[in-house]
């Protein structure tokens, strides 16, 4: 008798019953990578063992998934030799749980065999399997043995770590089941201070619109040149704050939201923030040089975290954590002010690559980062020039 079929509305469902749901996992990031040249293929592996791949998120199966994960795919040439080479990265992804070995097997089996199917150099994943919690080697520092386990497993079948992080490998959660006064008191003196004097000072934080997305970009590009790092296009920020701002956020609908800091109407700072399943995510944050000292990026911080809580997200990622806990790191600074809000740091195995064939993969290796240097002096050049800059 044949097995009647389980029909799943969209592909934001089924990932949202796994372990560890991203919004970098869902339909609509994938549909802001399609429009930049990437091919998203959604995969499911089900209980009785059978592996699904399609191109399609609308994934019919006769048993539920235990395992998803969105593919990206993009080819590197498409004229000669090396048309067929591609690179393919599931961002946060896949999805499953980690300790089931068996289960991991399979997928790990599965995966390698499509990229070698689909020609790829590399495939990269980086999926939020747990190294430890707390700075390493404090008195906070929890090694969790999965992690370990894991990373063995990978080596073992020869994936590398990979030199070209995308996600950060470390980031710092905060817990938001805890009520407001108890999350403030968590924070740091120093923050809970710059939190209300932020508020006596007459900052003012309201939720973005639209309209405000041109003055939020020039934002965001006079901070990427002040600090140092490079930005897109404001295109593609367009892209990605219509597709996700135009949901209305639900246990498998991801949204996003930027909120505004404001002087006397005058927009000084801002952050925007994505949803997903349990989790918020600060994902952007952008500021103005002036009305610095009156503290407007703690107040939206704690917006924020109020507003993630009361949607009903059980943890706000402040997104990004040193590799090296000490001044050394670029990073640093950053880090200090989310340790402030009173997280927790949570660290991740970060990035690994398996490579079907080893001589493309080190020629991609050794030109791939001399290209990168090329294209983000060419992003800085052009964002200087988006601000009317030399």
């Amino acid at each position: 008798m044949t097995q009647p079929q389980t029909a799943f509305p969209n592909w934001n469902k089924i990932i949202a019953a796994l372990p560890s749901p991203h919004f970098l996992q869902t339909y609509e990031w994938a549909q802001v990578k399609a429009k930049y040249g990437w091919i998203p293929y959604y995969a499911c592996w089900t209980a009785d063992g059978k592996f699904h791949i399609s191109t399609d998120a609308q994934i019919s199966t006769a048993q539920p998934c235990v395992v998803a994960a969105l593919i990206l795919k993009r080819q590197i040439l498409r004229r000669g030799l090396v048309a067929r080479l591609s690179v393919l990265y599931s961002p946060k992804g896949p999805l499953l749980d980690w300790s089931n070995h068996a289960l991991r097997t399979r997928v790990l089996n599965d995966l390698q065999a499509f990229a070698k199917k689909q020609g790829g150099i590399f495939l990269k994943i980086d999926p939020d399997v747990v190294l430890g919690q707390g700075v390493p080697n404090s008195a906070e520092d929890q090694p969790d043995e999965l992690g370990a386990e894991v990373i063995s497993d990978l080596t073992r079948r020869g994936w590398k770590i990979s030199a070209e992080q995308i996600q950060f490998k470390n980031t710092v959660l905060i817990d938001l089941s805890a009520s407001e006064e108890e999350m403030l008191m968590r924070m740091k003196p120093k923050t809970r201070y710059n939190i209300r004097l932020s508020e006596k000072k007459g900052i003012f934080v309201r939720v973005g619109t639209q309209d405000d997305f041109p003055m939020l970009y020039k934002m965001y590009a006079e901070t990427s040149i002040r600090d140092g790092f490079v930005i897109r296009d404001e295109t593609y920020y367009h892209t990605v704050w219509n597709i996700f701002g135009d949901n209305e956020f639900s246990s498998t609908a991801p949204s996003a939201f930027p909120l505004i800091a404001e002087v006397d109407g005058e927009p000084v700072a801002a952050i925007f923030v994505f949803m997903f399943g349990a989790r918020a995510y600060y994902v952007y944050g952008m500021s103005r040089n002036v009305h610095r000292e009156k503290m407007p990026t703690y107040l939206l911080q704690w917006e924020a975290i109020k507003r993630a809580k009361a949607a009903g997200c059980a943890v706000y990622d402040l997104w990004g954590a040193p590799d090296v806990f000490d001044e050394s790191d670029s990073m640093w600074g950053v880090y200090r002010f989310k340790e402030g809000l009173g997280g927790e740091v949570a660290r991740t195995l970060g990035a690994y690559d398996y490579a079907p064939n080893r001589l493309w993969y080190s020629l991609y290796a050794d030109i791939m980062p001399r290209v990168l240097n090329v294209m983000r002096s060419r992003g800085k050049n052009k964002t200087k020039q988006s601000l009317g800059g030399d």
